[in-house]
């Protein structure tokens, strides 16, 4: 897999024209019913789900892509920094992620099929590590301590 889906993300955008279709631009979250097309480790096979979307008589697919900023690694350093449990191995991957700022590291696809929203998902390994980290930070963030009456006597 590229370290850059932008280009693919293109391909996406052209071949979904090419087939007529529109795209609305969105982001399918977990809450919905879905079903997650498999890959088997062809990231080419995207190519297969739009021509399936198109056979099944979906006239668009949904499609939305994340690119990384700067402003978003900042976030998760500093957030990382200042949980209580995080490691110091944890803020310097946080910080290794400045490497791909610019690039685009996930990008979905997805189609509405008898009530059933079929999905597509494309990622680089370092988008998966900014979201184990991401989710990371989020649950470190959940945690406070708030000391016991007795605690503070």
């Amino acid at each position: 897999m590229q370290d850059d889906l932008t280009t693919i993300r293109d391909d996406m955008t052209a071949f979904i024209e090419g087939h007529g279709m529109q795209r609305f631009h969105g982001y399918v979250s977990e809450e919905v019913q879905s079903v997650m097309w498999d890959l088997n480790g062809n990231p080419e096979s995207w190519k297969d789900f739009v021509e399936l979307a198109k056979s099944s008589g979906s006239t668009f697919l949904t499609m939305n892509h994340a690119q990384l900023d700067r402003d978003d690694v900042d976030f998760l350093v500093d957030r990382l920094r200042s949980a209580p449990y995080a490691s110091e191995e944890d803020v310097e991957e946080a910080r290794w992620l400045r490497a791909y700022v610019g690039k685009t590291g996930f990008v979905q696809l997805g189609f509405p099929h008898q009530g059933t929203l079929f999905l597509c998902e494309l990622s680089t390994e370092w988008y998966d590590r900014y979201q184990r980290l991401l989710d990371m930070a989020e649950d470190f963030g959940g945690i406070t301590y708030e000391p016991d009456q007795d605690d503070e006597r």
